[in-house]
């Protein structure tokens, strides 16, 4: 495993590509009070900076981050994709952002990554846009491996 600290190494086209397929990434946080590790399935999506992350307030993942802003997220391609990036890792200290419009935004930008445009348009994931509970993890790693 390699860390990258150039952006234009990062931002390879196989690198990129990854990052724009529907893939699920995978969030580790740690409770500070307990020092329990907690990962996570998660959609996500990248904007060559930085990775969101669509989460409500009432999860765990939420209420340890606002303990502790420090976490990864591992992006790993689908078996037999024939990729040559087997993974990518992110980490760093993130946000947790709650203004609207913001996260509604951020939000649907997210869901239509994983269920398209029209999929967004269904009532469930329009519940969630809108929800006070809502927030956006927003992650502008600090290090980054790719391997």
């Amino acid at each position: 495993m390699n860390q990258i600290n150039e952006k234009a190494k990062f931002n390879s086209p196989q690198v990129a590509d990854l990052m724009d397929q529907p893939v699920l990434a995978r969030l580790g946080t740690v409770n500070p009070k307990t020092m329990q590790p907690h990962v996570v399935p998660v959609w996500f999506a990248w904007d060559g900076e930085s990775l969101y992350i669509s989460a409500f307030s009432s999860t765990r993942k939420v209420k340890d981050l606002l303990r502790n802003l420090r976490c990864s997220i591992l992006v790993e391609p689908k078996e037999n994709q024939g990729s040559k990036i087997q993974g990518v890792l992110l980490e760093g200290e993130c946000e947790v952002i709650s203004d609207q419009p913001y996260v509604s935004n951020k939000a649907i930008w997210i869901y239509e990554k994983y269920m398209g445009p029209e999929g967004v348009k269904a009532p469930e994931p329009q519940s969630w846009i809108v929800d006070p509970e809502n927030r956006i993890i927003k992650l502008t790693p600090q290090k980054v491996y790719v391997w």
